[in-house]
C-alpha cells in the first residue's frame, strides 16, 4: 500500500478525523460496493458519470435461449479484461485493517475477487464471484477458465482481443449473437451461469447469514463505495442500526443510507480508506 501525497479536501479531512475518533478501540465490519473497484478499472453502475444500463434479470436468463446467448457472449468478451484487474490501494488498506485487528472482515457486493487478491482473509462474497460457474440443474461448480476455454473452442469467430466496454459484473455489449454456442454442463447437460447473483435473484440465505454474523460480531459498520440501492446492503445497514452500532459511509455522492449514518464521508474510497488504515491500523 502506497502513501497518498495529494492533500485531502478540508471537509473530508475533518470527517476522517471524526471517523478515527469514532472507530478507535472499536472492531468494525466493512461492507463494500462497486466504488471500491473503480480505481482498478472496473466501472461503477451508479457512480458519477456511469452510463445508463439495464442488466439482464435472472428471469430473462432462464426464460429465453437468446437471452442466454446474449449474456454468455457479453460475459465472455468482458471477462478477460475483468479478470486482469488488479487490487488498488483501497483494497490493500482494508486488508491492512483486518490484519491489524481493527476490522473483522469484509462483506462485498462486488464479484471481482479483488479483496482476496489484496490479502483480505475473511471475505463474504455476498453476490458471488465471477471466477466460478454453476450448473443450475446438478449444482456442479466449474472454474471460469475451463468454461472460457470451451467457449473459445466452440466460437472461434468471436473477437476476444478487440476493445470491449465492460460493466461491474464483467458483462459487455454484444449485438451479433445468433451463431454463439452456449456451453452446457459436462456432468448433466444442464444450464450454466456464472456463480453470481443476477438482478431479480435472491442472495443465498447461507451467504446472507455469514454477512449478518460479521455485523453482529462487530462494534461498528463501515460502508465503502456502495450507493446502497441493492436490498442486501440496506438490510445489513438496518441490522447495524437496530443494534445501535456507529455507521460510517464512505462514498462519492449520495447513498440511500446517508440519513442513517453516524458519519458520511463524501470522497473517493481509495484515498479515504488509505488514510483510515494509516491512522487506525
Amino acid at each position: 500500500m502506497t502513501t497518498l501525497t495529494t492533500e485531502l479536501p478540508p471537509e473530508l479531512a475533518r470527517g476522517i478525523d471524526q471517523t478515527v475518533e469514532l472507530l478507535s478501540g472499536r472492531r468494525f465490519a466493512v461492507l463494500t460496493g462497486a466504488g471500491v473497484s473503480t480505481d482498478s478499472g472496473i466501472p461503477d453502475y451508479r457512480g458519477e458519470g456511469a452510463p445508463q444500463r439495464t442488466p439482464m434479470t435472472f428471469q430473462q436468463f432462464l426464460a429465453d435461449d437468446r437471452f442466454r446467448k446474449r449474456y454468455w457472449a457479453g460475459s465472455h468478451l468482458g471477462y478477460r479484461r475483468f479478470a486482469a484487474a488488479q487490487p488498488n490501494d483501497g483494497h490493500r488498506a482494508l486488508a491492512a485493517l483486518e490484519s491489524s485487528g481493527a476490522a473483522n472482515g469484509v462483506i462485498t457486493q462486488n464479484v471481482d475477487g479483488l479483496h482476496k487478491q489484496a490479502g483480505s482473509r475473511k471475505v463474504v462474497d455476498l453476490h458471488g464471484a465471477m471466477d466460478r460457474v454453476l450448473c443450475l440443474v446438478c449444482g456442479q461448480i466449474f472454474a471460469r477458465e475451463a468454461i472460457t476455454s470451451r467457449i473459445d473452442a466452440a466460437n472461434p469467430w468471436l473477437d476476444t482481443e478487440g476493445a470491449v466496454e465492460i460493466a461491474p459484473d464483467g458483462d459487455a455489449v454484444v449485438t451479433d449473437i445468433d451463431a454463439f454456442v452456449v456451453p452446457d454442463c459436462t456432468v448433466c447437460g444442464g444450464r450454466l451461469k456464472p456463480d453470481v447473483v443476477f438482478f431479480g435473484e435472491f442472495v443465498p440465505a447461507e451467504k446472507y447469514r455469514e454477512a449478518s454474523a460479521l455485523v453482529r460480531s462487530a462494534e461498528a459498520l463501515v460502508i465503502a463505495g456502495s450507493s446502497l440501492v441493492v436490498n442486501s446492503g440496506i438490510r445489513l445497514l438496518e441490522e447495524a442500526r437496530r443494534r445501535r452500532l456507529p455507521i460510517v459511509i464512505v462514498n462519492r455522492g449520495a447513498t440511500k443510507g446517508d440519513g442513517r449514518a453516524t458519519i458520511k464521508l463524501d470522497g473517493g474510497t481509495t484515498e479515504t480508506l488509505v488514510e483510515l488504515a494509516e491512522r487506525l491500523a
